[in-house]
């Protein structure tokens, strides 16, 4: 059988290479590019991030990655945001009192935890959606690695979509499968065994 093709989209943010190798071990065919057309063609787009929110849009501007992202979920083909990946597919971002416009692909906002200790840094469970693909023969008591003060903490996009919570102190959103487009706020790069079964049920689904 043929490997299926990834992208991990470069817009110079991101864990880029280990993105890459995580998605190797799962069996993936992987190019590390700010192409477009190999990013409109691949079977798979992943968009990394790590960072502030305002960085990241600069960056994805520049390649016009907002598009790239925009046309694969008008076309129904995949595309999996990670952590600011994840974040920047919002409509909006607010950090230190600023605004910054996101992609737009969901309604509502990504906003500073209201958590004691910030950032949010390490090992975590999630409560996974019922029929999560994602998560699909992991068990409740999972867990996945987490590095971030920010993160989306309502839900104001299609109720036909799939969400994964988690919590520290505060609760927020760690997954959202909704139709071709899905995101993670924890990183499954880092996550271990974990992290891999989730690429994984994500590779099997391009």
């Amino acid at each position: 059988m043929t490997s299926k093709s990834v992208v991990v989209l470069d817009y110079g943010s991101g864990n880029l290479r280990s993105a890459q190798r995580a998605l190797e071990r799962v069996g993936a065919s992987v190019e590390v590019t700010a192409d477009a057309d190999a990013a409109a063609n691949a079977d798979g787009l992943v968009v990394p991030g790590v960072g502030a929110f305002e960085a990241c849009m600069t960056g994805l501007r520049k390649i016009e990655g907002e598009r790239i992202i925009a046309e694969r979920v008008a076309g129904a083909r995949p595309v999996l945001g990670v952590c600011v990946g994840m974040q920047i597919l919002f409509a909006r971002g607010v950090e230190f009192g600023v605004q910054t416009q996101g992609c737009g692909q969901w309604p509502g906002a990504v906003t500073r935890l209201d958590a004691p200790v910030i950032p949010h840094m390490g090992w975590n469970v999630v409560a996974s959606a019922p029929g999560s693909a994602l998560f699909e023969g992991l068990d409740a008591g999972t867990r996945f690695y987490f590095v971030h003060s920010y993160a989306a903490r309502r839900w104001e996009g299609s109720p036909e979509a799939l969400l994964t919570w988690a919590t520290h102190h505060d609760r927020f959103l760690a997954a959202v499968e909704d139709g071709a487009l899905s995101a993670t706020q924890f990183h499954p790069e880092k996550s271990g065994d974990a992290g891999a079964a989730v690429l994984n049920n994500w590779v099997k689904g391009l």
